[in-house]
C-alpha cells in the first residue's frame, strides 16, 4: 500500500519483511522528474523516521532544482522499537548482546528492500548505491558498506555509535582492540572505490573514557579514520570529516549537515 504524505513529497510504503518478522515503513524520495528508464544513484538512510523532521524532501528538490546535486533516489528506512537489536554490527554483538538481529536487518536490505526498489523505481538498475545513518544507524550503515564493498560506493556516518565494543569499561575493555568497527577495518582490505563521510558535534556527549580531553564521539571517529588511513585510504581523496563545534546528538544537527553530505557525494562539479 502506498500513499503520498503531507510532510514531504516522497512516497510512504509499508514493506512486509519475512526476515525482520514485521512491516518496515520506508519513505522514498524520487527525483523531481523521475524517469523509470534512467539509471539513478541510490542512497539508503537508516532512521528514516527522522528525515521528515528536517524536510529532506524539500531539501533534495531545492538542491536538485538549483543544479547543486545530481538527481538521485533516497530511501529512508524507519527503525522499530527493537532498534538496538536490529541495528549494530553483523559479525559481532556488543558487550550487552545488542545488535543480535543486525544480520536480519542486512538480509532485509539486500533480499527484500533492494529488489522492491529495483522492481518499482529502477528497472534499469542503479548507477551506484550508498548507505548512511545517524548514531547507531550510522554504525549500521558503515558496517553494511564495509562488509559488502562490491555493492556500495559511499558510507555516511552522522555522530556514529563507533564506541560499539566487545567489552565494557572496567570489565576487560582494551581501547586498541575492543571497538568493533575499528577492529573490522583493521582486519579488512582496501577497496579503492569506497568513500567515507563522517560528522560529529562537539556537544554530542560529555563522555571521555580515556580522559584525553576529547569526547568519545570525536575520539572514536578520529580513531576510525586512522584505521582507514593505515590500510590505504586518503583523508584528502577518500574521507571527509567535519565537526560542528555547536553540534549536538540530535536531528537538528544532522539536518544541518545533510546539504554538505549531499554535495560531497552527488554534487555537480559545475555548481
Amino acid at each position: 500500500m502506498q500513499s503520498k504524505t503531507k510532510k514531504h513529497p516522497g512516497l510512504r510504503v509499508n514493506l512486509a519483511s519475512e526476515f525482520l518478522d514485521r512491516t518496515v515503513l520506508i519513505d522514498i524520495y524520487l527525483p523531481r522528474n523521475h524517469q523509470p528508464d534512467t539509471q539513478y544513484s541510490l542512497l539508503l538512510i537508516n532512521d528514516g523516521q527522522d528525515l521528515p523532521k528536517f524536510d529532506l524532501g524539500a531539501l533534495l528538490a531545492d538542491m536538485e532544482g538549483k543544479g547543486e546535486i545530481e538527481p538521485l533516489i533516497v530511501v529512508g528506512i524507519h527503525c522499530s522499537e527493537d532498534r538496538k537489536m536490529e541495528y549494530g554490527t553483523v559479525a559481532y554483538t556488543d558487550y550487552m548482546g545488542r545488535g543480535a538481529r543486525a544480520g536480519k536487518h542486512q538480509q532485509f536490505v539486500f533480499d527484500e528492500l533492494l529488489p522492491y526498489l529495483r522492481a518499482q523505481y529502477a528497472p534499469q538498475g542503479f548507477k551506484e548505491k550508498s548507505y548512511a545513518g545517524f548514531s547507531l544507524g550510522g554504525l549500521t550503515a558503515i558496517d553494511v558498506v564495509w562488509n559488502n564493498p562490491h555493492e556500495f560506493r559511499r558510507a555516511g556516518v552522522f555522530s556514529g555509535s563507533l564506541w560499539w565494543r566487545l567489552n565494557d569499561i572496567g570489565k576487560g575493555y582494551i581501547e586498541e582492540t575492543d571497538r568493533i568497527m575499528h577492529k573490522q577495518i583493521r582486519e579488512g582490505k582496501y577497496h579503492p572505490w569506497l568513500k567515507f563521510y563522517f560528522t560529529t558535534g562537539s556537544l554530542d556527549e560529555t563522555m571521555d573514557r580515556n580522559n584525553n580531553g576529547i569526547i568519545d564521539s570525536i575520539d572514536d571517529t578520529l580513531g576510525l579514520i586512522e584505521e582507514l588511513e593505515k590500510i590505504g585510504y586518503s583523508v584528502t581523496e577518500d574521507i571527509f570529516y567535519i565537526n560542528y563545534k555547536d553540534g549536538r546528538h540530535d536531528v537538528e544537527t544532522w539536518g544541518r549537515a545533510m546539504p554538505e553530505f549531499l554535495r560531497w557525494g552527488w554534487g555537480r562539479r559545475e555548481a
